[in-house]
């Protein structure tokens, strides 16, 4: 693909109050975990106005009761299940791209092949799966789960439940129920269907999904994962990454990796949109900036941790210890956030602030114009093929982005100003999976048997006509 062809794909990752762990406690902003669907709505209909590719919703699945103290300081992850919420938004909009976060240790294939189906029928193909395979025993309790799953053996169970989740979605032809004959009293062809038969590891699964085959073919497949178990796993299965770089060296080296590892997949380089984060805070001015982030900066609860370590028995003002327990869940970033730190010679209270506050993402705080430099060099050096903009603060963050940012980039010709495919894959310029039971085959059975219908019909007729010529 040339310089020319490249689009930078353009998604939101909307929080309830913003991505930074005080925006709740910003002045202005309604704190309440209640479910408000109109902000939901309103957020998708302003991200598709400016042409945004991607709307993102996160799942915090589960909580303890053990940690009501800690948990009562922390506001923004109280939100709604996010398959029901795209389903609602999906009637709101027409083309941006809905993508639901699921976790394949609290669900079964079966649901998650339905559900997805479900959702690209309702959106008209706007379905996309961010696949994650995080675990946390706080969530594993609320669904009686005791066994540990470690790292590894969390991607090889995704790996899996990715597999027999596609093989539910090729378990029809895609047009197996377009040809219902009501004569020959056959709702659809029976060389139409191809049941699952599995038996693995971690899965068994035996039928057919119930719906029909996703308008397109698959969902986009999304996968966020910075380490190299991570990184393999979005080279064989994803088709979009949300990865975090704290600086553009990270993100080259990130991105030639990733790509790197395509072709032994039989994949092309094209076949995967690196979309590392991005937190901005925008405005007419870099002191107007600087003073909207040190206000949210400003109210930082200490207590909370350091991107899932406990760092409660060290200093504040004090390193980070080398030796210092890694939790299985989130190796990569964390791997990240050690690396800054002996980088830059960072305390524990300028790690929070550095790199809990983003997230790992890239921070750019300033004019319109640093952050769409930013991003156009990103791009054009191969460090991104789009961003994933995780807003501070919501829902003003992401007003200013649209309003600031977004007019920037498509003056600059980096991203649409009309949506131009008929479905998430089409705007996103990704292959439409065939259906590796119909891949090779000249037509579909369901196809195949109508037309096998239409032409014994027009022989039919023309053994009529030849016996009526003859007989004149």
């Amino acid at each position: 693909m040339t310089q020319q062809q490249r689009r930078l794909a353009l998604n939101v990752f909307f929080m309830r109050f913003g991505h930074h762990p005080a925006a709740w406690r910003s002045p202005g902003v309604t704190a309440t975990g209640r479910p408000d669907l109109g902000y939901w709505v309103g957020m998708a209909k302003l991200a598709e106005a400016a042409k945004f590719d991607t709307f993102f919703v996160a799942d915090f699945i589960g909580r303890s009761g053990d940690k009501l103290k800690q948990l009562s300081r922390s506001g923004g992850s109280f939100q709604f299940e996010p398959l029901t919420l795209l389903s609602t938004i999906a009637a709101h909009t027409q083309h941006i791209g809905l993508v639901a976060t699921v976790n394949t240790n609290f669900s079964e294939p079966y649901n998650i092949a339905r559900q997805l189906a479900s959702l690209d029928h309702i959106s008209g193909g706007r379905a996309g799966w961010n696949v994650v395979s995080s675990y946390k025993e706080d969530t594993a309790k609320n669904f009686g789960i005791k066994e540990l799953r470690g790292h590894g053996d969390r991607y090889e169970r995704a790996e899996e439940f990715v597999a027999v989740v596609k093989a539910y979605w090729d378990s029809w032809d895609d047009d197996a129920y377009d040809h219902p004959d009501r004569e020959g009293n056959q709702f659809f062809d029976p060389r139409a269907a191809h049941p699952v038969k599995h038996t693995g590891e971690y899965f068994s699964a035996d039928g057919l999904l119930d719906i029909a085959r996703p308008l397109q073919g698959y969902p986009v497949l999304v996968q966020a994962g910075n380490s190299d178990t991570g990184r393999e796993f979005a080279a064989k299965v994803g088709e979009m990454t949300y990865s975090s770089a704290t600086s553009l060296d990270v993100a080259q080296a990130y991105y030639a990796d990733v790509k790197g590892r395509l072709a032994k997949y039989g994949r092309d380089p094209d076949d995967i949109k690196i979309a590392p984060g991005i937190s901005v805070v925008v405005a007419e001015t870099d002191q107007e900036a600087q003073d909207k982030f040190q206000s949210l900066q400003d109210a930082v609860d200490f207590s909370q941790g350091l991107m899932g370590l406990d760092v409660s028995a060290y200093p504040l003002d004090g390193p980070l210890p080398d030796d210092i327990p890694i939790p299985e869940n989130g190796r990569g970033r964390i791997q990240q956030l050690m690396e800054l730190g002996k980088r830059e010679n960072l305390t524990i209270r300028q790690l929070i602030l550095k790199f809990s506050v983003a997230k790992g993402h890239v921070q750019v705080i300033g004019t319109p114009k640093k952050v769409a430099d930013l991003m156009e060099q990103w791009f054009v050096e191969r460090g991104a093929d789009g961003f994933n903009v995780v807003p501070p603060l919501l829902p003003g963050g992401f007003e200013d982005f649209v309003r600031l940012v977004v007019p920037l980039l498509q003056r600059r010709g980096l991203v649409r100003q009309e949506y131009d495919g008929d479905s998430f894959r089409e705007n996103l310029r990704l292959k439409r999976p065939a259906n590796p039971h119909t891949v090779g085959v000249h037509r579909s059975a369901a196809t195949a048997a109508s037309i096998d219908r239409e032409d014994a019909a027009v022989a039919g007729d023309a053994n009529v006509a030849s016996a009526a010529g003859g007989r004149r």
